[in-house]
């Protein structure tokens, strides 16, 4: 029987909100590895994490965290990355589905191209966990991610109030995007245009060059940065970037310049480099998302999944084919002032490790 979703309104002290639970169901997967499993109820449940990428010290430690969660509470996983590789990341599901996994979690590299593995797995009755990006045009049984619109407004929001109350002209701002294949990067735009549209029409800032990097490269952003002093020179207020690769490569630029630390770059990911150029000054603020939080979340919907236990999502988001059961977790800016009580107090990043390059 295929895993469902269905809508239930529940009621609490007069107000309303919309749940999403996944009812409990019997055998998953037509392989006899998953039938096997079904029947054998001492049999550990098996998870499988499909993966972009773990090139970035951020994806690293969601690999970590996650299956250090799984097996602590008794079950396998089966981890694997596509290095950014459409192709690759299809085959690695179609081996998991292969293995008979009960559960299948999915950052994808391209949204939309992971439709196709959302209908493999389901042609076995695998439900598809997509963690931290949405797979698109699909009927994905559960997201689970931060409050992305929320990660661009902070990073705008930082911006916006370290403009002057009345600038004598517009202030020079540069905004450098994600990947086109990440639907994320465009909810980020979404979420920084909140704020930058209202300060374009009050003449607070002028967007004098913009662009998008392929697969968040570092090198991609510099390019991009290059262009922009090229054109505007070192009348640059402030970068807007949506992620800390990007802000490396951006600032990267701003050090063969000379202006470094006088230009506002912002950054997502809390990085421990990020972090470090927070200290030294040449970064001015970072988004952190509790990687733990996000990890062990996710670990804990795929086995109670896995269990055919009940999933609880108060939130929805729409893939292009429906209103995806969601699981939406808060974010916090961080900048010099609040290092120590973030990133540091959370166990994130060490403050030897921060203060290292201002020692």
């Amino acid at each position: 029987m295929k895993y469902r979703i269905s809508l239930v309104i529940i009621s609490f002290l007069l107000s309303l909100f919309i749940g999403i639970y996944i009812a409990k169901y019997g055998s998953i997967g037509n392989s006899s590895e998953t039938q096997k499993n079904a029947k054998d109820p001492n049999k550990k449940p098996l998870i499988g994490f499909s993966m972009d990428t773990i090139k970035e010290a951020r994806w690293q430690k969601d690999k970590e965290i996650f299956s250090n969660w799984l097996e602590k509470h008794d079950a396998k996983v089966i981890v694997q990355s596509a290095n950014s590789d459409d192709t690759r990341q299809i085959q690695d599901i179609q081996s998991m589905i292969t293995l008979g996994v009960d559960v299948i979690v999915i950052v994808p590299h391209n949204g939309t191209a992971m439709a196709k593995a959302v209908e493999m797995a389901h042609k076995a009755n695998i439900p598809i966990i997509s963690y931290d990006r949405i797979i698109k045009d699909s009927d994905l049984d559960l997201y689970i991610t931060f409050d992305n619109k929320k990660v661009g407004e902070l990073q705008a929001k930082f911006i916006a109030d370290l403009i002057p109350n009345k600038p004598s002209e517009p202030l020079n701002i540069v905004r450098i995007y994600g990947s086109k294949t990440d639907n994320n990067a465009f909810m980020f735009k979404e979420g920084q245009d909140v704020v930058i549209n209202e300060l374009v029409k009050d003449n607070k800032v002028k967007v004098v060059h913009e662009d998008w990097a392929t697969d968040w490269k570092p090198e991609e952003a510099k390019r991009i940065m290059n262009a922009a002093l090229t054109k505007y020179g070192q009348n640059i207020f402030a970068v807007l970037s949506s992620n800390d690769g990007m802000a490396g490569g951006a600032i990267q630029s701003l050090l063969e310049e000379k202006i470094a630390g006088k230009v506002i770059v912002t950054g997502q990911d809390a990085d421990l480099v990020a972090c470090q150029r927070i200290a030294a000054g040449t970064q001015a603020m970072t988004i952190y998302k509790p990687i733990k939080l996000l990890a062990e979340k996710s670990a804990e919907i795929a086995l109670d999944m896995a269990k055919r236990k009940v999933i609880i999502a108060k939130n929805t988001v729409n893939n292009g084919f429906k209103e995806v059961p969601s699981v939406l977790l808060e974010v916090v800016s961080v900048t010099k002032n609040n290092l120590k009580e973030t990133v540091i107090k959370d166990g994130f990043l060490s403050e030897d490790k921060i203060y290292s390059v201002t020692k």
